[in-house]
C-alpha cells in the first residue's frame, strides 16, 4: 500500500515530533497514519505503509492505546482489527497534554511536595526557595491543564486567541498603572 507524498511528509514530521510528545519516532509515524487516513487501518496495512515489522507495529499500537490516542473499529466482513484516531485533532492534542501532565507534571509535583514536607534544611535556604518556586509554577500549570481538559475545541481556540493578546494588555497596564 503506497502513501502519497503529502501523507509521507506528515508521517515523517510526526515521527520527528514523537520524541517531543513523549513517544518514539515509529509511534509518532503510526499516529500520523491514523490521523490523516479517513478509513481505519489494520496492523498489516500500517506495517506495509511504514515498512516496519509486524512486531514493531503491534508494540506501537499498544503504546498509542495506552495513551488513549487510538481505538479499534469493526469493519463489516473483516476479521482483522482496524484502528482509527480517537477523535479529532483537538481531542488528540488534549489527550496528549493530559497524558504528559500525568506522566511528567504529577510525579514532579509529588516529589517536590514530599521534599518540602520532609526537608530538614532551613526554609530560607536557596534550594528550599527554588523548590518552592518550582512547586508553585507546576501547580499553576497543572491546574490550568486540568481546567482546559473540560473546554470544547471552540472554547480552547478562543482562549488561545485571547492568550496572544494578554501580553499586550499587561504591558499597557504596566504603562498606565
Amino acid at each position: 500500500m503506497k502513501i502519497s507524498e503529502e501523507l509521507q511528509t506528515c508521517v515523517v514530521h510526526f515521527g520527528q515530533m514523537g520524541g517531543h510528545w513523549g513517544f518514539n519516532r515509529t509511534v509518532g509515524q503510526m499516529l500520523a497514519l491514523l490521523i490523516f487516513n479517513e478509513a481505519p487501518l489494520n496492523a498489516d496495512q500500517i506495517s506495509e505503509m511504514l515498512t516496519i515489522s509486524r512486531g514493531n507495529t503491534s508494540m506501537g499500537l499498544k503504546e498509542l492505546q495506552s495513551w488513549q490516542l487510538i481505538s479499534t473499529e469493526p469493519v463489516s466482513g473483516e476479521r482483522k482489527i482496524y484502528y482509527k484516531a480517537n477523535g479529532d485533532i483537538w481531542q488528540l492534542s488534549m489527550q496528549i497534554a493530559n497524558q504528559r501532565r500525568k506522566r511528567e507534571i504529577e510525579p514532579t509535583l509529588t516529589m517536590l511536595r514530599r521534599q518540602m514536607m520532609s526537608s530538614t534544611s532551613n526554609p530560607d535556604t536557596y534550594i528550599h526557595e527554588k523548590m518552592k518556586e518550582s512547586l508553585e509554577l507546576l501547580e499553576m500549570v497543572d491546574q490550568s491543564l486540568q481546567q482546559i481538559q473540560y473546554l470544547e475545541p471552540d472554547q480552547i481556540k478562543t482562549l488561545l486567541k485571547i492568550g496572544g493578546q494578554v501580553g499586550k494588555v499587561l504591558k499597557l497596564k504596566d504603562k498606565f498603572f
